[in-house]
């Protein structure tokens, strides 16, 4: 009795633990921006829509259009292996930003109350850790340029 007990428990307890680390992305808000002097762009992503700026001065008014379901299931297992706490600690690949080589990118993901923001990192070359996720959510600001 005490062997069937304690492999309930056990399964019981596995299994909470496994559900709690899962990342809920239909909770957070994830803002990449990228600028130089010159250029700069705002992706705003929340839940299943993704809107897209050009206006630095926040003024123009963005219209959210909808994430494919294909591209919504890729961008959510991308951001549950996201690993929220070391995002500000991430190094990044080149620095081509320092001499005006690249934009100067940046991503910021509000989660439970909570904001997670990377350091700087070059504008098509992000961190090793969140390239994936970074080009998914970059491929939204190409899409929109084709329609």
């Amino acid at each position: 009795m005490k062997i069937l007990s304690l492999l309930l428990l056990t399964l019981f307890l596995g299994k909470g633990c496994s559900d709690h680390q899962k990342q809920e992305i239909d909770t957070a808000v994830i803002e990449y921006v990228a600028n130089t002097r010159g250029f700069y762009q705002k992706i705003t992503i929340e839940k299943q829509m993704v809107a897209i700026s050009s206006d630095r001065s926040g003024k123009e008014k963005t219209i959210p259009t909808k994430i494919s379901d294909a591209d919504w299931k890729e961008l959510v297992n991308c951001f549950q292996s996201v690993e929220l706490d070391s995002l500000a600690k991430l190094k990044a690949p080149t620095e081509k930003r320092f001499y005006d080589g690249a934009a100067i990118a940046n991503l910021k993901i509000t989660y439970k109350d909570k904001n997670y923001e990377s350091s700087s990192f070059d504008n098509g070359f992000p961190p090793k850790e969140i390239k994936k996720f970074v080009n998914i959510i970059t491929s939204f600001a190409k899409q929109n340029n084709e329609n």
